[in-house]
């Protein structure tokens, strides 16, 4: 039974949709209940990916709306509310019952209501003598976005400015790995499963690894927990395994183009919560939705843009020769006369001809649909040259480094400022040493294109930083190192030392690389120094056991904290089917970020620690 956590997130909202009821074969409940939907922006962004209009009304819903926007009484309905439990919304729960806009409220929360705003909603609600108004309040454990069957996001913003800012304090990275950890139990609350968790030593992801694990030891001591199901240690052996990441583990991936089909699309025309909007043929915008119901997108998102356009050319042939086959079949084109002895044969081939319609129709929209966005994408790919900003970068990564002339090259020839800071941005990452005429050859270059380089600068002085923190005694241990320390522990080298190795010809990241190690469970030099922390197994020395856990593991949770991309979430599906037998990986992350995205994140680091120049010079006047 293979973890698939679209399923069950879309089958714990039909529930909520259905007030909680339980559900018949037909996953309706036995009597039609009508009903109102109230939920916040948060939960609109968690619906609108598995549930759509004709969803809704098939299970009652006949109007929605959000929860901050001035709605009518609509007396004898009751309302479901989906919802964050945060003190706006909750002050908006008591208005409503006040006013009894509603016959009764069903209020779900999208994770565990603290106990503070469940008090307030009591004692609004009482006081307002609206408390009979309030039917059921659920927590839901759903705080978090799922996009396709093996692919999530705790749609928490920003979350790597948060993590490296100098100037945080314990309490702010204390604030965001709770926030963290709780959308991991979320997700691990919806698939019902007790993980084994691996993190490498120090920073973010061993944060969230302990913080998580306590809370999960938490859960299992109450009665009704929500993990019941896999209690014993009979079934532990199908335990799947959750490996923690922080980005800095590898930051490249977050920054480089990437030239297959559903990364590009992504990156170039911002894919969002699985819709996007391009120029359509004949002007005006045109919306598309990608996700798992587009036949095309799934068998084709992983491969590389040149082979995309040519397996819409062969799709598009062979849908011609079906319309042909069906017009010659109910046309009697083919010149005999028609004899009535046949008309059993004809009726027949006129039967198979309607039927084949649909299919035929909908085959034909795929085709005009990725027609269109690969058109669009070509037109960006050839004005911003693209597919050598993939290449070469890739090059840089295999060789290490790039001729200087080649670079300057790049960084003066096409593309936006950002594709040409992401470019210098990834030399930096790729080159062993820093060599200094070099980078000032290129922040000259950036500059003429008048492109912010406070990212550039950024990454610069990590990398600087990591190259002092190499020598044992470093001089001056000033601040900023203790600060790279404090959250990096020994990740901090991984920015930059595992880079080199990382891209092997077949391109396999550095990530799905140690995801495969994690998963065979066998010693391993590149893994034997990450955590185990297993909540199910009594309290020994921080992450040490390890004696039950050997794997091999047929299921994996691999999650980046601090944004992660298509291009990960890609390697990391290709690396699952590749294995005998095919194993399973969900990949999360707690944003999803374009390459343009993460280098603004960049950019507000560099500005935090006052380096680099946000503002471009003007432009000498000739």
């Amino acid at each position: 039974m293979a973890l698939n956590l679209r399923q069950k997130q879309t089958e714990c909202i039909i529930r909520m949709l259905n007030l909680n009821q339980p559900l018949n074969a037909t996953g309706t409940t036995n009597e039609e209940v009508y009903k109102i939907l109230i939920y916040d922006k948060f939960c609109q962004n968690i619906l609108s990916p598995l549930i759509h209009v004709k969803d809704l009304r098939k299970h009652g819903v006949t109007l929605y709306f959000l929860i901050d926007k001035d709605r009518k009484a609509v007396h004898d309905v009751p309302a479901v509310y989906f919802v964050q439990p945060s003190q706006v919304n909750v002050q908006r729960i008591v208005a409503d019952a006040s006013q009894s806009l509603y016959d009764s409220f069903h209020l779900n929360f999208s994770s565990s209501i603290p106990r503070p705003l469940l008090e307030d909603l009591a004692s609004g609600t009482l006081n307002s003598e609206s408390i009979d108004k309030i039917s059921k309040v659920h927590d839901q454990y759903l705080e978090f976005v799922t996009l396709e069957n093996n692919l999530f996001s705790l749609a928490q913003k920003a979350c790597y400015v948060q993590l490296n800012d100098p100037s945080a304090g314990d309490r702010e990275i204390e604030e965001i790995v709770e926030k963290v950890a709780s959308g991991l139990f979320s997700v691990l609350a919806t698939l019902a499963v007790v993980p084994v968790i691996r993190c490498p030593r120090g920073g973010p992801a061993e944060m969230v690894a302990s913080v998580l694990d306590q809370k999960l030891r938490d859960h299992l001591l109450s009665k009704n927990n929500l993990f019941t199901e896999g209690g014993g240690f009979a079934s532990s052996f199908q335990r799947p395994v959750l490996c923690l990441f922080d980005r800095n583990f590898e930051l490249s991936v977050g920054i480089q183009h990437d030239f297959r089909y559903r990364p590009l699309v992504h990156d170039v025309l911002g894919l969002r919560l699985n819709r996007l909007s391009v120029q359509g043929e004949k002007g005006g915008m045109r919306s598309y939705e990608l996700d798992s119901s587009d036949p095309f997108w799934v068998a084709n998102g992983s491969l590389e843009f040149p082979e995309v356009a040519v397996e819409i050319e062969t799709q598009l042939n062979k849908y011609k020769k079906d319309v042909d086959e069906v017009n010659r079949r109910t046309g009697g084109t083919d010149g005999a006369e028609f004899d009535g002895t046949d008309l059993i044969g004809n009726t027949k081939h006129l039967m198979n001809a309607v039927n084949s319609l649909p299919e035929l129709t909908e085959r034909k929209q795929v085709i005009d649909k990725h027609t269109n966005i690969a058109t669009v994408l070509l037109g960006e790919i050839k004005e911003r040259s693209l597919d050598s900003y993939a290449k070469k970068e890739n090059d840089m990564m295999v060789r290490g480094g790039i001729d200087r002339n080649e670079l300057l090259g790049v960084l003066r020839g096409k593309g936006t400022k950002i594709d040409k800071l992401r470019f210098a941005i990834i030399y930096l990452i790729c080159s062993e040493s820093i060599n200094q005429s070099e980078v000032e050859a290129i922040e000259t270059a950036l500059r003429e294109s008048e492109v912010d380089n406070c990212a550039f600068q950024y990454v610069k002085k990590m990398k600087s930083l990591n190259v002092s923190l190499a020598s044992a005694n470093s001089a001056s241990r000033s601040n900023i190192v203790d600060w790279a320390e404090k959250l990096y522990g020994q990740s901090i080298s991984a920015v930059t030392a595992g880079v080199k190795n990382l891209l092997s010809s077949d391109r396999q990241l550095a990530l799905t690389r140690t995801v495969e190690a994690l998963m065979e469970g066998k010693p391993n030099p590149e893994v034997d120094s990450y955590l185990v922390f297993d909540p199910r197994a009594p309290k020994s020395g921080s992450g040490t056991s390890s004696s039950h856990l050997k794997g091999p593991f047929k299921e994996a949770i691999v999650f980046m904290i601090g944004g992660g991309n298509y291009m990960e979430y890609g390697s990391l599906q290709e690396f699952a089917q590749r294995q005998q037998p095919v194993k399973h990986v969900i990949y999360g992350t707690t944003e999803i970020l374009t390459g343009m995205e993460f280098v603004e994140q960049l950019t507000v680091l560099g500005q935090k620690m006052g380096l680099g120049s946000s503002v471009a010079p003007p432009a000498p006047t000739h």
